[in-house]
């Protein structure tokens, strides 16, 4: 997910899976916390007595994050990977990022089809890393917890009727991995550059002869949608991010217009 990448600190966490150079900026524990201490407060309270105590499940909440987020940019890189390109992915405090570094006999950029891969690897290593959990929880006979949207397939029904998670750490892994995780999966698909899902629509536009100046026009009209929609849900948030982006798919598409 978007923007610029950050500049290195010795604060920062480096290290390496299949190959791929990983660095978490230290923005991305403060954005952790941010996001999540509303989380494992209301977490806390419900689990009463049984609780773990707010800072451990912040600590999970933080483990969660890191890795549902490093397994969605590395569907990206491992996709670039099988296009002949290398990257290096950097957690920050938007999300992530998998950065090109270099090219293994590729000339000229992805393709279209290429491109609309590569943005979609990422959601989707996501959203199968979720569903991988839900069917482990299930395996052992417990209700799993299944959200929006994947409550309303019949594959899932089923997975609910279990006995309810005795476990109290299974329970904090399985509320702050699954959610999260499917529903910054679907966000990312949403048509606004330069999410994954703004990317997806840019590459299928241009296999169909058409320009990034459609995509920005895609993107501002998605992006109102969802601003809207949020602020009616009062996701104050997202509602300002979205509007955010809206405005910066607005501001490309004026100066692209000057092109055409």
């Amino acid at each position: 997910m978007f923007l610029q990448e950050p500049d290195t600190n010795p604060y920062d966490l480096q290290f390496q899976v299949f190959g791929f150079p990983i660095r978490v900026s230290w923005t991305f524990w403060v954005a952790a916390i941010v996001i999540g201490y509303d989380l494992a407060m209301g977490l806390d309270i419900l689990l009463g007595e049984q609780s773990l105590g707010v800072l451990t499940l912040l600590a999970i909440w933080g483990i969660c994050i890191l890795i549902s987020i490093t397994i969605h940019e590395l569907g990206h890189a491992l996709a670039f990977r099988k296009y002949g390109i290398e990257s290096r992915i950097v957690l920050y405090f938007m999300g992530g990022m998998a950065i090109p570094t270099r090219s293994v006999g590729v000339r000229g950029g992805l393709e279209p089809k290429q491109a609309m891969w590569v943005a979609i690897a990422g959601p989707m290593a996501q959203l199968a890393s979720a569903v991988a959990l839900v069917l482990l929880i299930s395996a052992a006979s417990y209700a799993a917890p299944v959200p929006w949207p994947l409550n309303q397939l019949k594959l899932f029904e089923k997975m609910a009727d279990g006995r309810p998670i005795d476990s109290v750490g299974l329970l904090a892994v399985a509320m702050m991995y699954i959610r999260p995780s499917i529903y910054w999966a679907i966000l990312n698909l949403i048509p606004v550059w330069p999410l994954d899902g703004g990317r997806f629509i840019q590459a299928l536009i241009q296999l169909f002869g058409g320009t990034v100046l459609t995509a920005m026009k895609v993107g501002v009209a998605a992006s109102a949608l969802v601003a809207v929609f949020a602020f009616q849900n009062k996701q104050e948030f997202l509602a300002f991010m979205f509007l955010i982006l809206g405005w910066n798919n607005f501001q490309a598409w004026k100066q692209l217009e000057q092109r055409y």
